[in-house]
């Protein structure tokens, strides 16, 4: 299959490109602050080696069990290449599909329309709480903090999201929020902030999960609004997809009068056949599964069955922009199965929150700066070494590394021109611009082999500047002759 790409973002209710991000995409802090202060973690890094080594040995097991995987990657790419290329045109359909059967359709051009859209609808139905599914879409944004500000309680109803929570913590892991806390710091969360929990409560796995287990059913079985995103939204059909690993997607889906689901607009799909591709990249690539244990499709309102009211709510929030960068909107083909992080050295060893976005890791290094503008969050295409490993185990193949340096090239571009680092590399580029200046320049480089003492490099504590590179690089001690001379006297000798 072959993607045209479009030569300019679509537009939306006759708007042009929408603005930028907005919500939880933003750091307070640079990353290499952040990172340095989760280095010196100890407990940190051993919980992060532990599972992402897990997660990273049952991913490879189930990709090995599939003989066409190559071919799924390449088609999962092609999809969502032919997908952006008409995305308005797919927006459209969907649109027109959930509304023939019985939803309603709001379009949000930012975190500030999507937050106010969904806090008038749950004031509307006249309740003071909702439950939600976890949702990307939804703590981009930072919906939670919204609705709390209005007084709307909420409740994640994601075992590691309510850890999260309760804990008065940030996610730091696309799939697993909690990736950063261990059984015992778990059991201690829920010992202090669940209501009547067991005073026995140990910190194995199955009474952790049980005491989570009984908490959320009340929850469940009392709710009358639930707010969940989409992993997949059918264009054809109208249809939204939810994939999950513990049930409680399917309770707030089906329990609760009124549903609200918050969709990023690049998750459209345009039929069923393609969502088949993508059901079995996702499990394998995110949970090491052959399949997710609870996969839930919905479209629009069934009398009598589910919720009675259903609304969608389609985030821009900066997708659009990105979708005009010929480079970047390969980051639009992303699924958030976290694959990437699990296998990346610097997450493994930094963690989610030196990020300082909702999207960490390799996928976030590239999609919070493209939603945000590079300036925003000009220190996340830097976090990376560029080893590769990210491109590899993406299952719909995105090129992290290129664009990484894609973004880099826009920020120096972005930067003024009198930094230490312009003016040195203006006045190289004049050097070796004229053949009189490099020579010269290249005869008086020699003068460095009095401060190498016959070395092969120079002494890492020289003056600044040029202390700032030989702190982390070795710069060679100059040749006692150019290659210009080496080749003169060598020809000369040979007539």
């Amino acid at each position: 299959m072959t993607a045209t790409v479009p030569p300019k973002a679509p537009t939306f209710l006759g708007l042009p490109t929408a603005p930028r991000g907005v919500g939880h995409l933003r750091g307070d802090q640079s990353f290499p602050d952040a990172a340095r202060t989760a280095l010196r973690d100890g407990q940190l890094r051993a919980n992060l080696g532990h599972a992402t080594t897990t997660i990273r040995n049952k991913r490879a097991k189930v990709v090995g069990e599939v003989a066409d995987w190559e071919q799924l990657r390449a088609a999962g790419k092609a999809l969502k290449a032919a997908t952006m290329a008409h995305l308005d045109e797919h927006l459209e359909e969907l649109e027109r599909q959930v509304t023939a059967r019985g939803g309603t359709v709001h379009w949000a051009r930012d975190a500030n329309e999507a937050n106010e859209i969904v806090t008038r609808l749950v004031q509307a139905t006249g309740t003071g709480e909702v439950v939600k599914v976890k949702s990307m879409a939804t703590q981009e944004i930072a919906l939670n903090e919204a609705l709390e500000a209005v007084g709307i309680e909420v409740f994640e109803t994601d075992l590691a999201e309510l850890i999260v929570q309760l804990g008065e913590d940030k996610p730091s892991h696309i799939l697993v929020p909690a990736i950063h806390k261990n059984r015992a710091e778990i059991r201690e969360i829920f010992a202090r902030t669940i209501p009547g929990v067991d005073p026995g409560l140990t910190d194995e796995p199955r009474q952790l999960a049980m005491a989570a287990r009984k908490h959320l059913r009340e929850r469940f079985l009392r709710a009358r609004v639930a707010i969940s995103g989409a992993n997949f939204g059918v264009a054809e059909t109208g249809t939204l997809t939810v994939v999950e690993s513990e049930g409680n997607g399917r309770m707030c889906l089906t329990l609760p009068e009124t549903l609200i689901t918050v969709m990023g607009i690049e998750k459209v799909v345009p039929t069923w056949r393609d969502l088949e591709v993508f059901l079995q990249l996702l499990p394998r690539s995110s949970t090491g599964e052959r399949m997710n244990p609870y996969t839930s499709t919905w479209a629009g309102v069934t009398p009598g069955d589910g919720p009675q009211e259903f609304h969608l709510v389609l985030l821009d929030n900066g997708r659009t922009a990105v979708l005009a960068d010929e480079v970047g909107r390969e980051a639009l083909h992303c699924i958030r199965c976290s694959a990437c992080l699990n296998v990346c050295p610097v997450y493994e060893r930094a963690g989610g929150h030196a990020y300082g976005s909702v999207y960490p890791g390799p996928i976030g290094a590239i999609l919070s700066p493209l939603l945000t503008g590079v300036e925003d969050n000009a220190s996340l295409p830097y976090a990376s070494s560029l080893c590769g490993a990210c491109y590899e185990v993406c299952p719909v193949a995105i090129d992290i590394p290129s664009i990484l340096v894609h973004l880099r090239a826009e920020h120096v571009e972005a930067q003024e021109k009198t930094t230490a680092e312009a003016v040195a590399f203006r006045a190289l580029a004049k050097v070796m611009s004229n053949p009189r200046l490099w020579h010269l320049a290249q005869r008086a480089s020699r003068l460095g082999r009095l401060l190498s003492r016959g070395r092969p490099t120079l002494p890492n504590a020289l003056p600044p500047p040029i202390s700032g590179w030989t702190r982390s690089r070795d710069l060679p001690t100059p040749p006692t002759s150019t290659f210009v001379e080496q080749w003169t006297r060598e020809h000369r000798s040979a007539k």
